[in-house]
């Protein structure tokens, strides 16, 4: 169905189109958020927007895991189309194809500057990257006419910057080479040398060493090149106030992918300490203070009015996800996850459910919304926003309910954890038989994994205490049937590639 796009009366097409800001931080958990519900944790900006916006209390990402939640994102697709679509190495080929529909081209094509800063995690190169030279395809072969990024995470290496398609700030005399194989000789790891640690590694993050704290990877050279942790939050803020300035004379679409509080919990040492559960807390705060920061540059430039906020995250939260950091001695009373069941990793609510926010001062009334809303509509919702039509994806147009004139959101979501699907339809959340662990011992989450059926009424049973599946029977086989129709009755896409027109 082709999009009419959003009427602008009395004014110039590309004057009134919005500047479009999303802002999708990383592992922030449902209860995270004051406005959610948290109260041994502060967030007074992140409270602004939803008392100012639409805080819709069934906001989905697609994935409770990075990559393949951030893939939908971007591109609308669901991330279980495509195969390789799992949590990526530092060093992985980009994992989109470069013909593939985006939120940026649509957007370039409505006439927005387009920009990322910040975590991008979707691969780049074709495999073979040279760390040395252009680096691409990339965010910048996406749509994206400006990238400032981190490759993969602030755990894993390459541990530098990219500005477009290259290593910021690289000496080619000190040439920079990455495996996820092999360490390079002489070169010290966390597991050798804890003595070099200034934080030490609790799992799986115990090879190359970067500011004394060992990655997920090996890495050599590149010393100049290599960032500062704990200064990280302030650049990108300092890119992202950059891109707005640089193009408030025009629509312009951001998409400002900060990296709190994923590990390594680094915050700024004016942070160190702020709330008192620890790092992950502060973290926290520190990305609450970033976007008040962008918000007064918002309103400095005059533009706060013309500019429509998307504030969520890219799945639920996790405390110990590799680090000795005193995230779970200090954690205290702060529930991440709220009320919901889960989290990070894990098919129950708390890995998917996450805070979800709409903000247009002056347009969008403020309200809370339990319209079912999910990550992966923003693409054709925002197209729809521009003027565009967005055909043959997964993501559906709910312009309406993303900007506060409807309240019917989805009916039918497909949710993904480790290539494991389950299926939300109306209030209900059904979960197939799936092998494995129960919990992930090493993050202490439940995964959702169970040898039965499971069945949940999310609406009035919030934390899935109660399984339904043997005593409501006719639903769960209905909603077992539109899972496999879903699944299997869909258009072929292999590789999850459907291309723009």
């Amino acid at each position: 169905m082709a999009a009419t796009g959003w009427q602008f009366a009395g004014k110039e097409p590309d004057a009134a189109k919005p500047n479009i800001i999303l802002i999708n931080l990383d592992d922030l958990g449902y209860g995270d958020v004051g406005a959610y519900g948290a109260t041994a944790l502060n967030t007074p900006n992140m409270d602004r927007l939803a008392k100012g916006g639409i805080r819709f209390t069934n906001g989905y990402a697609t994935s409770s895991t990075c990559t393949p939640s951030r893939f939908a994102l971007v591109t609308g697709v669901y991330p279980w189309r495509n195969k390789d679509a799992k949590i990526l190495p530092g060093d992985a080929p980009l994992l989109i194809d470069t013909a593939q529909a985006t939120i940026p081209k649509i957007l370039k094509k409505a006439g927005y500057a387009t920009g990322i800063v910040g975590k991008w995690h979707l691969g780049l190169g074709d495999g073979n990257t040279d760390w040395n030279k252009e680096i691409k395809p990339g965010p910048n072969q996406l749509g994206f006419d400006y990238s400032y990024i981190l490759a993969a995470t602030q755990d894993r290496v390459p541990t530098v910057y990219i500005e477009n398609t290259r290593v910021v700030g690289l000496d080619p005399n000190d040439p920079i080479q990455v495996s996820y194989k092999e360490n390079f000789p002489g070169e010290p790891t966390g597991k050798d040398n804890p003595e070099l640690l200034k934080m030490k590694w609790h799992h799986g993050h115990d090879q190359s060493i970067t500011n004394g704290i060992s990655r997920i990877g090996y890495m050599k050279g590149g010393a100049k090149a290599k960032w500062n942790d704990e200064e990280m939050a302030d650049l990108f803020l300092t890119k992202a106030q950059q891109f707005v300035v640089s193009n408030k004379s025009k629509p312009f679409f951001l998409y400002y992918a900060m990296q709190q509080p994923h590990v390594p919990r680094t915050p700024n040492p004016r942070f160190k300490g702020v709330t008192g559960i620890g790092p992950r807390g502060d973290a926290i705060a520190e990305a609450d203070w970033c976007l008040g920061e962008l918000l007064k540059t918002l309103e400095k430039e005059g533009i706060l009015e013309n500019t429509l906020i998307i504030f969520t995250s890219d799945n639920g939260p996790v405390v110990n996800d590799g680090y000795h950091d005193d995230a779970v001695e200090k954690l205290g009373s702060h529930k991440p996850a709220g009320p919901l069941r889960g989290g990070k990793y894990s098919l129950f609510e708390a890995g998917v459910r996450v805070p979800f926010i709409t903000y247009w001062k002056g347009t969008i009334k403020p309200t809370v919304s339990d319209a079912v809303v999910c990550q992966l509509d923003l693409l054709s919702s925002l197209a729809h926003l521009a003027g565009q039509e967005a055909k043959g994806l997964d993501s559906q147009n709910y312009l309406d309910v993303f900007l506060g004139k409807s309240k019917k959101g989805r009916n039918e979501l497909v949710i993904e954890a480790s290539s494991r699907t389950a299926l939300r339809q109306g209030d209900f959340v059904m979960i197939p038989p799936y092998n494995g662990p129960a919990v992930n011992k090493n993050v202490n989450i439940e995964l959702g994994n169970a040898k039965e059926y499971q069945l949940y009424n999310v609406k009035t049973d919030v934390g899935q205490l109660t399984n339904l599946a043997s005593s409501q029977p006719e639903k769960l086989k209905q909603m077992t049937d539109l899972l496999n129709e879903i699944q299997k009755g869909s258009p072929k896409r292999e590789t999850g590639t459907i291309k723009l027109e």
